[in-house]
Order: C-alpha cells, then sequence, then structure tokens
C-alpha cells in the first residue's frame, strides 16, 4: 500500500495589509501660520497613519490664481489624490482675480480652503464663535489677542487640539450664509478650511 503524503500546514499567519495612505497636496500664500498649522495636522496618528500631506508654499506669497495655476500642473501626477488650495479673500481690498482663481479651480478639480477675510478668522473659531463682519487687520488684531502670540507663527498642536469644534463653527457660517443668500466673496466671515480638514481625515466629524 503507498503511503500519501500530505502537504505540510502553513503555520505562518497572514500579513494584514495597511490601507495605501491617500496623497494631498496643499499650495499655500501664507509662509507661517498655515504651514505651523499643516505641520501640525501631519503629526497627529490618526492623519499619518492615513493621509500623507504635501505643503507648497509660494516662496513669492502669490496671488490665489498662481497657487491654482500651480496646483493644477500638480494634479497631473498620478501619485496625487488631491491638490487643495489655501488662500485669503483679504478685506477691504479683495484679492486681485479672485472670481478668475475659484472658477479655474471648479472647472479642473483644485480643492478650495478660503478664508474671508483671512486664515486669522480661522484660527479664531478655535477659540470662540465670530459672526461679525471683520476686515484683514481686525482679523488678524483679534487673533493674536486669543492666542497670545506676537507675530504670524502658531502653536500648531494646541490648534490642533482644537480643530473639531472649529470645523463645526466654521460649517455653522457656512450655513448661515446659505440661508442668507449670501454669495461668495461676500460671506464674511466665513471659512472652508473645515472642508480641508474633512478631506485629510474623513471621520473628524464623527469623533
Amino acid at each position: 500500500m503507498s503511503t500519501r503524503r500530505t502537504r505540510a500546514k502553513d503555520l505562518r499567519r497572514p500579513v494584514a495589509r495597511r490601507p495605501e495612505r491617500r496623497t494631498i497636496v496643499v499650495f499655500c500664500e501664507g509662509e507661517a501660520s498655515e504651514p505651523d498649522y499643516l505641520n501640525a495636522l501631519k503629526r497627529l496618528p490618526e492623519v499619518r497613519d492615513n493621509t500623507a500631506i504635501s505643503i507648497e508654499v509660494d516662496p513669492r506669497q502669490g496671488a490665489p490664481i498662481t497657487l491654482v495655476q500651480r496646483a493644477m500642473a500638480r494634479a497631473e501626477d498620478d501619485e496625487v489624490d488631491e491638490c487643495w488650495c489655501v488662500f485669503d479673500v483679504e478685506w477691504p481690498q479683495n484679492h486681485p482675480r479672485l472670481a478668475e482663481a475659484v472658477q479655474l479651480a471648479t472647472r479642473h478639480g483644485i480643492r478650495l480652503a478660503i478664508s474671508n477675510p483671512c486664515f486669522e478668522l480661522w484660527l479664531i473659531l478655535h477659540f470662540t464663535d465670530q459672526t461679525a463682519f471683520l476686515t484683514t487687520t481686525e482679523a488678524e488684531r483679534r487673533s493674536r489677542k486669543l492666542d497670545g502670540r506676537p507675530g504670524k507663527r502658531i502653536d500648531g498642536p494646541r490648534y490642533a487640539e482644537l480643530r473639531k469644534v472649529a470645523a463645526r463653527r466654521a460649517a455653522t457660517l457656512d450655513r448661515r450664509h446659505a440661508a442668507n443668500q449670501t454669495r461668495f466673496p461676500a460671506d464674511n466671515p466665513s471659512s472652508t478650511m473645515y472642508e480641508l480638514l474633512m478631506a485629510i481625515e474623513p471621520d473628524l466629524g464623527s469623533r
């Protein structure tokens, strides 16, 4: 009688494969507070494990139209999942070619995180509600008063801890402007930075 040979059982445990991280490229006009904020997000474990964030600062602190054009070129890279531009509206003098930049981004699938009047409005929302119109100068002054910083640079980790409440306040402002039929760029104060946060950290709203 022939003896049947049995194949040895593979006792090795299957290796769990981690999902690929999404790659988001963010173009900023500011060289201090915006990168400080985004770099703090990059270091969060819940972000780091799922999303790779590349931050590109325009060395000339370019206008929104320039950022959008740079993002369009970068979006051709197959390794990039999303391109975002972070810029301000500015009051009382709006950025030049602002509407053109928004239209161009929309046509080419570039996402926008726009703060009106400026990024400091988004920073304010981490500490308190803001429903009244602000000029850029007023927003900068109030933001510095709230966090006690002397200049442009911010304590990124401190803001990262408060990102959820800021996102909720910004979304509330959006709904208020929609109900009032207030159109961009008259939607002061507002910030769609919360949409960028949701792209970076999709389950932010569920925690």
